[in-house]
């Protein structure tokens, strides 16, 4: 069945890259209410970000005979809704200093914002410290800190597949509400289609997952049976044909790159270090004699980036790199969310009637950026 997705959050909703060194690139159509690209690797956290605690075997034990009632109640008030004047959607809180992330889809052009917490109907004024829109991540900062719980955050490269998750949000404004599921899959690549005035792109190394994410879900906690934030879910599967949401197909942004975008926005109000690979070039599809995608066709190449060194040129049509084929940017951005910045490759290029192989050694997606 061929599928689509949609973001968890009521904001933009409508139909519809690296760090795991095994990303999986799924076959799927996207749809999102923002662009989005996970970038960034675990990175050891400031002084007010929480760092990863390890999971014991006793602690999930105890989740499951307590039918994860301690879990949630530990977990619960971390998570907080979050209202703009496009919708809302939910936050994980970071830190004491009043920091929460959430998804850059949620946050929107917003930057201020009402923040309630899950034992508190009084909404709190918050302001966005910083977006990062190509990893569809955002940090805003309540004025009022007054019992926020910083949450604990695990370590996201754990995750294996199998293991219980709970999605905890604000589905459909129903403040504070859970579901079960397990992870299906890590490491899938997941494409986010085109918005207005923005390129589509790729979220690298995310978390598949069976636990149901809805509207209002976006930018809230996927936890394990210890309590401990794993992911941030962003998108559910849609059904290309009529849009209907595909049940127990979910997916989650992972929690080492959350932190590391989150500590870079905070520390600046922007991302310097995207930890993304990138060909330097700005690229279209290539359509073939019949009108289908035949490739990926360099528009115009970066002085000095790895395309111009590597001899490449406007009119070139990349046709594979690393051996996989990129019939589309698509393609190629998927492929690219799967390499790491001064990695050699080798890519097939046609250049006019004649076919040739070209070694690139990539270089890093700049900042603000979006592959390839």
């Amino acid at each position: 069945m061929a599928v689509s997705y949609r973001p968890g959050s009521l904001a933009g909703m409508r139909p519809s890259q690296r760090l795991g060194r095994a990303v999986v690139a799924t076959a799927l159509a996207v749809a999102i209410g923002g662009t989005g690209v996970a970038v960034g690797a675990a990175a050891a956290g400031s002084d007010d970000t929480p760092r990863p605690a390890a999971v014991t075997s006793g602690q999930e034990t105890r989740a499951q005979q307590s039918g994860y009632a301690d879990v949630v109640s530990q977990v619960l008030p971390s998570v907080v809704l979050i209202r703009t004047a496009d919708g809302l959607g939910s936050g994980v809180v970071l830190d004491d200093a009043g920091h929460i992330v959430t998804n850059a889809h949620v946050a929107g052009t917003a930057t201020s914002f009402q923040v309630q917490l899950a034992d508190d109907a009084q909404p709190r004024e918050a302001r966005l410290t910083g977006s990062y829109r190509a990893g569809d991540l955002a940090v805003i900062q309540v004025g009022d800190r007054s019992g926020l719980r910083p949450a604990t955050f695990g370590d996201s490269d754990l995750a294996r597949a199998g293991d219980v998750v709970l999605a905890v949000g604000n589905p459909l404004g129903l403040s504070s509400s859970v579901t079960e599921g397990i992870i299906s899959a890590t490491g899938r690549a997941v494409t986010e289609p085109a918005a207005p005035g923005s390129a589509g792109t790729v979220l690298p190394d995310a978390i598949q997952t069976s636990a149901p994410i809805n509207p209002g879900n976006s930018g809230g906690a996927l936890v394990n049976t210890a309590g401990q934030v794993i992911g941030i879910p962003t998108l559910a599967a849609a059904s290309a044909q009529n849009g209907t949401q595909a049940q127990g197909i979910g997916f989650a942004i992972p929690a080492n790159v959350a932190r590391d975008i989150a500590r870079q926005l905070i520390e600046s109000g922007q991302v310097s270090n995207t930890h993304r690979a990138a060909i330097g070039a700005q690229v279209a599809t290539a359509a073939g004699a019949d009108g289908t995608a035949a490739g990926v066709a360099i528009v115009a190449v970066t002085d000095g980036g790895p395309a111009d060194q590597a001899g490449l040129r406007a009119g070139d049509v990349i046709t594979s790199l690393a051996g996989t084929a990129t019939p589309d940017t698509t393609a190629l951005a998927e492929v690219l969310a799967s390499k790491d910045p001064g990695q050699p490759v080798t890519l097939t290029i046609t250049r006019g009637s004649e076919q040739q192989t070209v070694p690139v050694t990539l270089g890093e997606l700049p900042v603000g950026g979006s592959a390839p």
